[in-house]
């Protein structure tokens, strides 16, 4: 899965600054953290600051990658550990119920994201648009290594998108298990053609 926006690797000051953003956006929200607290939350001045990061909008979108970054390897690892081509597929799910089951857990950053800047921030809107589109196409992978028939994979696609929304709204985790147990549905019904 890879998202085409792309910067140079940061700094550890730049590495610092994403990690204190990323806690705070998530945990908050994008809009209601300023410049100033992710300095502080980072400890770097904050000329520093907007050496690494031009603009609000450079700092999100560098949050934003390296929670695809994050993403891509919790995905991949997780449907690495599967064995059969179905089980990969809903290995995915499995990944999904891990990380709602987290205390940390506040929905899609990409969601959030795209849901409070999307408007403000062009460059946002279409980072969060890369990234569910690579997802699409990961999944679309894993179906066709599973023998299924490509239609499979944009529903598979929706209903760990609106798991992920609906334990963010819930506050329960069980959003992933109906999920998987409505994708085993699905999977079994097309191979079954």
């Amino acid at each position: 899965m890879t998202v085409t926006l792309s910067r140079t690797s940061p700094s550890d000051a730049g590495e610092r600054i994403v990690a204190a953003a990323d806690a705070l956006y998530y945990a908050r929200g994008f809009q209601a953290v300023g410049m100033d607290e992710v300095r502080t939350a980072a400890g770097v001045s904050l000329k520093r600051l907007y050496q690494e990061f031009a603009s609000k909008e450079a700092l999100v979108l560098a949050v934003l990658r390296s929670r695809h970054a994050l993403w891509d390897a919790g995905v991949e690892a997780a449907v690495e550990a599967a064995d059969s081509p179905r089980d990969k597929v809903l290995a995915i799910y499995d990944y999904l119920s891990s990380w709602f089951a987290d205390d940390s857990f506040r929905g899609c950053g990409f969601i959030n994201a795209f849901g409070e800047l999307g408007t403000v921030f062009p460059a946002v809107a279409e980072f969060a648009r890369e990234h569910k589109d690579s997802f699409q196409r990961y999944v679309a992978g894993l179906v066709a290594a599973a023998g299924a028939p490509a239609v499979l994979a944009p529903q598979l696609a929706i209903l760990a998108e609106g798991a992920q929304t609906t334990a963010a709204i819930s506050g329960n985790a069980d959003a992933a298990r109906h999920a998987r147990a409505a994708a085993e549905t699905l999977i079994d019904a097309s191979l079954a053609r």
